[in-house]
Parts: structure tokens; C-alpha cells; sequence
């Protein structure tokens, strides 16, 4: 699998909004800024249905998922 062209411009652009949250508000809020794009992420993908929520749960129990 090829990683697309516009990835690292993601990370890029992800990393930028990082720095500039821990210049505005500190480490933690960075950190919040952080958390809370995870879970837009997570939300947004198992939206779409790129990311199947109960088979990652299982996977991470040490279940099977079917």
C-alpha cells in the first residue's frame, strides 16, 4: 500500500495547529487540542465507515470480531 501524496501535508498541517495550540495555550491545552482531534477522528471515521468501532474493541479485548 502507497501512502497518498497528500499525507504528509496532513501531518504537516496537523503538526503546525499543535504548535501553534501550545503557543496560545501551554502544554496541556495542547494536549487537549491533541485528545480532542482524536476523538473528532475516531468519530468521523466510524461515521464513514473507515473504522468499525466493535471490531477495534474486540481486537483490543483479545477477541475475535465477527
Amino acid at each position: 500500500m502507497t501512502t497518498p501524496l497528500w499525507a504528509p501535508a496532513l501531518g504537516a498541517a496537523a503538526g503546525a495547529v499543535l504548535a501553534l495550540a501550545a503557543l496560545a495555550f501551554g502544554f496541556w491545552g495542547m494536549l487537549l487540542v491533541a485528545a480532542l482531534a482524536l476523538v473528532g477522528w475516531l468519530v468521523g471515521a466510524s461515521l464513514s465507515g473507515a473504522l468499525d468501532l466493535r471490531a477495534a474493541v474486540a481486537a483490543a479485548r483479545g477477541r475475535r470480531a465477527g
